[in-house]
This record gives structure tokens, sequence and C-alpha cells, in this order.
């Protein structure tokens, strides 16, 4: 018997639905995985633009020069040339336009965190991405076998009529 579980924990017999229903549960169904795919992509990228700003940690104030010219982006793509002030403390970027300055060491542990926070998250992601993915493969497979059984149906009764 195939049947479909949703995060709510919801169990649908697939085999009562109809091939409409079953069309728009898979049409549905790609919806959620467009999305979470979309997310996931997200979180990817958030995850390496917190590793982008280790290694910017690391190997660009770890030296300790404040006369080594360094670029500063003013938008996504204009930068102009500066220098740095201070090399003991950076200014994080928190969320939603605040900045907080901290240490080098506090700034490390900061993003630190956050790549170990949204590795967790990617993790979990990638769990109901694949338990989507299997269900609409059981939906899939469920209305392959009525459209087909419809269509043998179908030819029985041309069949029989001429």
């Amino acid at each position: 018997m195939a049947s479909a579980s949703d995060k709510g924990g919801q169990t649908v017999d697939l085999a009562t639905l109809s091939a409409p229903q079953l069309s728009q549960l898979k049409k549905q169904l790609d919806s959620e995985l467009e999305h979470l795919t979309s997310s996931f992509q997200s979180l990817r990228s958030a995850q390496a633009r917190f590793r982008d700003c280790l290694k910017s940690i690391s190997g660009g104030l770890a030296s300790g020069s404040t006369e080594k010219p360094i670029l500063v982006p003013l938008t996504s793509s204009l930068y102009v040339s500066g220098t740095l002030a201070d090399v003991k403390s950076v200014l994080v970027d928190v969320g939603t336009g605040f900045y907080v300055e901290k240490s080098l060491d506090d700034a490390t542990d900061f993003y630190n965190r956050k790549v170990k926070d949204l590795e967790k998250n990617l993790k979990d992601l990638e769990a109901i991405v694949t338990g989507k993915s299997n269900n609409l493969r059981v939906i899939e497979d469920v209305l392959r076998q009525k459209v087909l059984a419809a269509q043998a149906a179908q030819s029985q009764a041309a069949a029989a009529t001429s």
C-alpha cells in the first residue's frame, strides 16, 4: 500500500486518490521542493560568506599591518582603496544592518558559531528535501500506474465495442 507522509504526520493512502488529486499533490510537492532547494542554496551561500569572513580575519588581519592597502566595499560592485586603522578589532555584521565592534578572537568565534549553526540547518533541510523527494517519487509511481490502468481500461472498452 502506497502512502505519503508530510511534516504534520498525516498519512494519505495514495491508492484512494484520483489521478487529478495525485496530480495536484505532485504539483504541490514540486513547489515545496523548489522552495526548499532554493533555501538550501541560500544557506550554502551564507555559509560560504561566513567562511570568507573567517579567511579575511585570519589572513588579512593576522599580519597586523596597518600600512597594507585594502579594498573597502561600498556596494556589491563598488570598492574604494583604504588602509586599516585598527587591526585589533573589527566590525561584525550581526544582521539587519547592525554592526558590533568585536575583538579578532570574538569575531572568529562568532563566525565559527554561524558556520556550525548553518551546517546543522543544512543537514536538517537536506533530510527534509530527501523525504519530500521520496514522497514525490512514490506519488509519481502511483500516478503512472493509475494512468496506465485508465488507458488499459479505455482500450478494453474500445475493443469490446468493436
